[in-house]
């Protein structure tokens, strides 16, 4: 068993890695690009002006011709890690015919991505997997292991084929909500494999440790308890565990939690498949529902009426927001520019951002913040990294104790060999 690192091993984002036997081929992630090879952002809009022969050449689709032809190669797969796009992201330029395995709410994220984006559903074949259950395609035994990431539903996995064993870390970290998942899979670790594909986002902070949400959760009380005026969350709606730690903290505030019909459609039906979480309904009184403007017009275009109407039951107007302001917590969006210009008694309000620093060099979101200072309302950070940190990074190396450690999902390679002594090849 061989494999080949197509995007990833110097870079955040965009990971794709090809793992082969002599009749077996898995593709794990094929992912979205964050940056390009000058380090600026990647313009993900390029792709849709750009075709498959180009995106190839420009190394930004691997070059697999069994991933794109006409006719479907039953020897080849997808595996897909979690719902973030730098790890699907370009799986729409492959074969729909290709089999495409992921856990089943990475896919219901991903379709409700692609609805609300106004694009077709991505995925045409796909096929589930359970957590810590091996299953096999062609002659590589594939088991998956559930990790805590700041999106649900996030794997790494261990893939065993012609004697050899590779494991994929994906993206994880230990200090979110569901950090029993990654201390379970610290006992129950594949010890020994060949080769250990391992994410290092964040090491550029060294060894820093990561806020957990418990204490985020005491950050936001706190804020929401001080602030005058409204609160303004601007937060990924796909982060289930930082939108829990806002309504536990809006619950001990007495506020009222108001999301859009986007994140009202995610968290029901999250919660239909089994997770234990808040969603608009009788149970959670505390969460209402705005119907965005832009957004609302994009799905009755589309005539998805059905993902608007679920939640009229819950509804909150622009106007009841504004006459209650210093009782909300509002989730927002580079997109709710109308929203925010047509909310009134914002002064002396806050926004907080929740969100990775990184995206704030987006002029689009640059703009929104702008604006929203100029309307009186106090900018503030309360947020913490979805992926490990260095002290998290070595109880994995420990735990699997891999006889070579590959550097991926990173731009701080070269640091593994000092900071990961001795499984470095």
């Amino acid at each position: 068993m061989t494999f080949n690192i197509h995007r990833g091993s110097n870079e955040i984002g965009g990971t794709c890695v090809e793992v082969c036997t002599a009749k077996t081929r898995i593709i794990l992630d094929i992912g979205m690009p964050l940056m390009n090879a000058d380090g600026s952002r990647f313009d993900s809009a390029r792709t849709d002006e750009i075709s498959t022969e180009d995106l190839i050449k420009e190394k930004i689709l691997p070059n697999i011709s069994a991933l794109y032809g006409p006719v479907k190669d039953k020897n080849t797969a997808i595996l897909i890690s979690h719902a973030h796009q730098d790890h699907y992201g370009l799986i729409n330029f492959t074969n729909k015919k290709l089999s495409v395995y992921l856990g089943k709410a990475s896919h219901k994220l991903i379709e409700l991505t692609a609805i609300f984006s106004g694009k077709d559903p991505v995925i045409k074949n796909p096929v589930y997997f359970i957590d810590n259950e091996p299953f096999s395609f062609g002659d590589i035994e594939i088991t998956p292991y559930l990790m805590d990431h700041a999106c649900c539903d996030a794997y790494a996995f261990l893939l065993r084929g012609e004697g050899k064993s590779l494991f994929y870390s994906g993206d994880f970290r230990g200090h979110g909500r569901k950090w029993k998942s990654f201390y379970k899979f610290l006992h129950i670790a594949p010890k020994n494999v060949d080769y250990m594909l391992m994410e290092g986002t964040s090491l550029s902070r060294k060894k820093q440790k990561f806020l957990k949400e418990e204490q985020l959760e005491i950050q936001f009380l706190q804020t929401f308890r001080e602030t005058k005026g409204i609160n303004l969350v601007f937060v990924s709606g796909q982060n289930v565990d930082r939108l829990v730690t806002i309504f536990r903290a809006c619950k001990k505030s007495n506020k009222i939690l108001a999301i859009d019909f986007y994140i009202a459609n995610i968290l029901t039906e999250l919660a239909k498949l089994g997770y234990r979480i808040p969603y608009p309904s009788p149970n959670f009184p505390e969460i209402k529902v705005f119907f965005p403007s832009l957004l609302t017009r994009r799905m009755k275009k589309q005539k998805r009426n059905d993902l608007i109407d679920n939640f009229y039951n819950y509804r909150i107007s622009l106007e009841e927001i504004s006459e209650k302001a210093k009782h909300i917590v509002m989730t927002v969006r580079t997109s709710m520019a109308y929203e925010i210009k047509n909310i009134k008694n914002l002064f002396a309000g806050t926004l907080i951002y929740s969100m990775w620093e990184g995206y704030k060099d987006n002029y689009i979101t640059e703009r929104f913040l702008s604006n929203i200072k100029r309307r009186g309302i106090v900018i503030t950070t309360i947020h913490t990294s979805g992926h490990a940190d260095y002290y998290t990074l070595q109880k994995m190396v420990n735990a699997v104790q891999p006889k070579k450690l590959i550097p991926i999902h990173t731009t701080q390679g070269s640091e593994y060999q000092n900071l990961f002594q001795p499984h470095i090849p």
